[in-house]
């Protein structure tokens, strides 16, 4: 878990590679000669794709990961698919997978058999998704002070955060993102979709910590309107509702939970002047967002996140590059 200066300096050397011209040579050399798997073990197009990106424009070797054509389904295990990548010569690995504290355990498996290999969490179960909850911050900052997006963009602001929280890792690290920069967080769902227990989600040590190496967060506030949610806040994040989510009887149905928690333009009234809407995609159209915000570049950041997730995963992919 990264404290203050640390998110700081991701967002700094950011918004450096941001500034890299989107025409003629891109490329730097930083990781010239290194090579970066990404090991996916769910489907993916935005992280994967901008992890893969992310690598490219560093000048390293991209080796690619498919489970489906992959020994895995011959019996492998993640543990020799890891390793066999280490014996290929990949220093850093990205890890996606559906299991909760798969990076972490095979970092730590990698680390006690003597492989210096760094690993880079991608998203695991309903734990963490480090780097969407980074390109989020980083999207908010770069809003709320373009000139110079960092950490303190975000104090004293508040951001609503809607959907189904329960088993949403990207609202997990967001929690831990936002509240680092001292922002508040009005949390808003169903209770089958957001539990009373997140109002003290900060409570607990962040993941991997002894010690909370933020001195002081903001605060976690727990809404079942969504108009109160929204009432005076500076930006809104809306989640991604799993349809079978509805099938198992934990909302009505995609309609009314559109006219519950969708978020549209009338409902975004509320919010303070301006407000931007962030979602971590994939967007199901007319259930979380209205198909005309969605078109809305002003009020709606989507396309931004989606270009900002490259340069924060240079910065990721650069720094642990320096540690090994």
């Amino acid at each position: 878990m990264l404290g203050q200066q640390d998110f700081d300096l991701v967002l700094e050397l950011a918004e450096r590679f941001q500034a890299i011209p989107s025409r003629g040579p891109r490329r730097l050399p930083a990781l010239q000669g290194r090579l970066v798997a990404t090991l996916f073990f769910e489907p993916s197009t935005r992280t994967r794709s901008s992890f893969e990106l992310a690598a490219r424009r560093l000048s390293a070797d991209v080796a690619s990961f498919a489970p489906a054509s992959s020994a895995l389904v011959k019996g492998e295990s993640l543990l020799d698919t890891a390793l066999t990548y280490a014996a290929m010569g990949a220093e850093l690995l990205v890890v996606r997978h559906s299991g909760s504290g798969v990076p972490a355990a095979l970092a730590q498996a990698l680390e006690a058999m003597g492989h210096k290999v760094a690993v880079l969490n991608a998203g695991d179960g309903l734990h963490s998704h480090p780097s969407q909850a980074l390109l989020d911050l980083f999207t908010l900052a770069r809003h709320f002070a373009p000139r110079q997006p960092a950490m303190q963009a975000l104090a004293g602001r508040t951001v609503a955060i809607v959907g189904d929280i329960l088993h949403s890792r990207v609202a997990r690290s967001n929690l831990w993102a936002l509240s680092a920069a001292g922002a508040t967080i009005h949390l808003c769902g169903p209770s089958a979709l957001l539990p009373d227990c997140f109002a003290d989600f900060l409570a607990a040590m962040p993941p991997g910590c002894d010690t909370d190496p933020v001195p002081q967060r903001g605060e976690v506030r727990l809404f079942r309107n969504l108009e109160d949610a929204l009432t005076g806040v500076d930006a809104v994040i809306t989640l991604r509702l799993q349809k079978e989510r509805a099938q198992r009887h934990l909302i009505p149905n995609l309609e009314d939970y559109h006219r519950a928690y969708g978020i549209t333009h009338g409902r975004l009234e509320r919010c303070r002047a301006g407000a931007p809407v962030l979602h971590p995609g994939p967007v199901n159209r007319d259930v979380e967002l209205s198909s005309q915000l969605l078109a809305d570049p002003q009020r709606c950041l989507v396309n931004r996140q989606v270009s900002h997730g490259i340069p924060i995963r240079m910065a990721l992919l650069y720094l642990l590059a320096t540690t090994l």
